[in-house]
């Protein structure tokens, strides 16, 4: 309980004179809380968000974190399938590396497969496709499609999982009518960035590229709808512009 006082996530509701810890029913409540959410996966930023937003975003963030698991448990058995083929033919011709390889390869492409024609049909992709020349340059979508190499589905889960919980954050402190420019609107701009840049390795031109997406997704020109809307749009951008000003 002392890691998750000093980490921010359980404070004691009092100390004795001695200097002791006091904890009420309440905070072993959310205790149980913390370790469960640790147990499903959960990193400690993303136990902080959903304790924060509460259930609603807590359920969209399991919804997702279900479908990581399914994932990992498909690309598990993929990989034990490739190994019980492999020894088949290790025990055939030991010496022969080529179908071993092959095997290999076969396992590898089936784990890159396109698996977002799960979500979208070929029009959406097709749509995506376009809004993505639209706002990036060549040398741009060069970049990102080799960073994205080995991006899978499990992946593309865990950075949802994210967002969801940035965006239900986002969505909390307009509703609360919080200053945009305060402590908890500056915490989240931080995550927010640090976020982009995990995508845009800081590159100011898949940068501006990424923002003129995120335009065009509230414009409503995405096959996926707005993330957010006007109002949650107007506070985002004065909190990320107070934040760059404020930190360079």
């Amino acid at each position: 309980m002392r890691f998750y006082d000093k980490v921010g996530l359980l404070r004691p509701s009092g100390h004795t004179e001695a200097g002791y810890r006091l904890y009420t029913d309440a905070d072993l409540f959310r205790l149980q809380q913390i370790l469960a959410l640790k147990f499903l996966g959960f990193s400690l930023e993303e136990i902080q968000q959903c304790l924060r937003v509460g259930p609603a975003t807590l359920q969209e963030a399991l919804t997702l974190q279900k479908a990581m698991m399914y994932e990992k448990r498909a690309q598990l058995d993929t990989i034990i399938q490739a190994i019980d083929e492999t020894q088949a033919l290790l025990q055939t011709n030991g010496h022969d590396w080529e179908p071993i390889i092959h095997v290999i390869r076969v396992m590898q492409m089936e784990q890159t497969n396109d698996w977002r024609k799960k979500y979208f049909t070929d029009e959406q992709l097709q749509q995506m496709e376009h809004l993505s020349k639209q706002s990036y340059t060549e040398e741009d979508r060069k970049k990102i499609a080799e960073w994205g190499k080995n991006w899978s589905e499990a992946d593309q889960e865990r950075a949802n999982q994210q967002w969801g919980a940035l965006i239900g954050e986002l969505k909390r402190l307009v509703a609360a009518g919080a200053d945009s420019t305060g402590p908890e609107a500056q915490a989240l701009a931080g995550q927010w960035l640090d976020l982009v840049g995990q995508f845009t390795r800081g590159d100011p031109s898949v940068t501006a590229g990424l923002k003129k997406m995120t335009a065009a997704n509230m414009r409503g020109e995405t096959p996926y709808p707005p993330f957010f809307g006007k109002e949650e749009g107007n506070f985002l951008d004065t909190m990320l512009k107070t934040h760059e000003q404020q930190h360079g």
